[in-house]
């Protein structure tokens, strides 16, 4: 009964609110900045190089660091397991449809990292904001920041992180003959538990330094993988192609199907992988030393483009080039990953997805840990509610390893979608600021300067940091 029931949630709301809320927001920032994703894609990777200021002894995270702050969440369990979800339950034309969320969809994380910079605040010298900071102090609405603030908690530290943990925990099927799924994911989520609260209890700076090293590398090789993949299988890409753009566009199959259709699971594996406009990528974006606001909103934008744009259509490519049909409650998530690997390139590719499976999982526990934190912060400030908050979220990796599949996809979903709508609707609003930003950031640009942003030049009040 209660899996019935947030099943039917979980497809009202993708197919009859975010579908179109996600889409339009997405389009609406992409004219209003004319098109900033691509225009300044460029300059993205100049920022990179700026490191963060030290203040009294205090090393500031740098832009790098919060962009793998921000990709060591995004880039997860869902760039893998997720991805095979989608082409298994809507076909390759979902393919399709995540790669035109993540381009519309980056519009709107250019503007919503961009007011997390501009309403960051500064505690124990280190930056923290996000858009429950935000939404207190440009809209003057901390009830709202709350409720916000809860959903990304429930989402992240309980929804995300036991997912991810159910994941790695059943990544290891293959390897146990007669696996059990009692006593096996528990050792699983004992483990991780340890390992994960060897990382939280250090501190923003530990957080920075393991996905900072972790994120690339991971990522480096898992493209490398896709990459040897579609250069073995090169005759078959055009077809390849093909099926994606003939799938999207199938509407006879979207019509008699919309909640299962590949446009509705494209956007929603989209924005699970993603997480472009949902609100969760300003919490790091806010903790970055920069001297523009704007240049972090550029930073994550890359975010979105590495995340799917790269790992989400290698994951793609390492399916359909396999010849293996996934089927949904058959043959789909990790295994599916699993046996097309292992036909493209031998059973060691089933140990390579395994070890990926693992560190992207763990890069996600760690930064969707630091998003839960800032916002357990903004609601209170208070070490022993935040100590308390570090073991519940300990209990939900442990038990999120042997927890329902289905149950826990739909948690994360529901979450995830009442998030989104919350912060769009917000950024909808304060849109405007963000593009005075972006204006004045030009304007400084065209003058030949590195910009530099004063709140009052660029007719922003109530900010503590500039």
């Amino acid at each position: 009964m209660f899996k019935t029931l947030l099943e039917t949630v979980n497809n009202w709301m993708y197919t009859y609110l975010l579908l179109f809320l996600l889409v339009g927001t997405g389009i609406y920032f992409t004219i209003r900045t004319r098109c900033v994703q691509l225009r300044f894609l460029k300059e993205a990777f100049h920022v990179l190089k700026e490191k963060g200021n030290e203040e009294n002894g205090k090393k500031q995270v740098s832009s790098f660091q919060a962009l793998m702050i921000s990709t060591a969440s995004r880039v997860g369990t869902g760039n893998i397991a997720g991805i095979a979800t989608a082409i298994a339950a809507g076909g390759a034309g979902a393919v399709f449809w995540m790669w035109v969320m993540a381009i519309i969809g980056s519009a709107s994380a250019f503007i919503e990292s961009t007011l997390a910079q501009v309403y960051k605040i500064k505690d124990r010298g280190e930056f923290r904001g996000g858009p429950s900071y935000y939404m207190e102090k440009a809209l003057g609405k901390r009830s709202i920041g709350i409720l916000f603030s809860i959903l990304l908690i429930i989402c992240f530290a309980y929804g995300f992180n036991g997912l991810q943990s159910f994941n790695m925990s059943s990544s290891l099927e293959y390897y146990i003959p007669g696996y059990s799924k009692t006593v096996y994911p528990m050792i699983v989520g004992g483990i991780l538990a340890i390992a994960t609260a060897l990382v939280i209890f250090g501190g923003v700076h530990r957080i920075g330094f393991i996905t900072s090293v972790l994120v690339p590398i991971m990522a480096g090789a898992y493209l490398l993988i896709g990459l040897y993949t579609i250069l073995i299988n090169f005759s078959e890409i055009p077809h390849v192609f093909s099926m994606i753009l003939s799938q999207a566009f199938d509407f006879q199959s979207f019509m008699g199907g919309m909640a299962g259709s590949a446009v509705v699971i494209g956007i929603k594996k989209g924005l699970f992988s993603n997480e472009a406009g949902m609100g969760s990528a300003p919490n790091a974006s806010a903790s970055a030393s920069v001297s523009h606001p704007a240049k972090q909103g550029m930073v994550q934008v890359l975010s979105v483009f590495i995340d799917t744009l790269l790992i989400c259509s290698a994951t793609a490519m390492m399916l359909l080039l396999s010849g293996v049909e996934g089927k949904t409650g058959v043959l789909d998530g990790i295994p599916f990953v699993q046996k097309a690997v292992s036909a493209n390139v031998g059973n060691w590719g089933i140990h390579f997805i395994t070890l990926s499976i693992f560190a992207f999982a763990f890069s996600s526990l760690i930064g969707n840990y630091y998003y839960a934190e800032s916002n357990i912060l903004f609601i209170k400030n208070n070490k022993k509610l935040l100590f308390i908050f570090r073991i519940t979220c300990l209990l939900a990796v442990f038990f999120g390893a042997q927890a329902d599949f289905s149950i826990m996809w739909n948690i994360a979903d529901i979450t995830m979608g009442c998030m989104a709508t919350v912060n769009i609707i917000v950024i909808l609003l304060l849109g405007n600021k963000a593009i005075c930003v972006l204006k004045d950031y030009e304007k400084q640009k065209k003058a030949g300067k590195d910009p530099v942003f004063r709140g009052k030049n660029a007719g922003i009040d109530n900010t503590e940091c500039w």
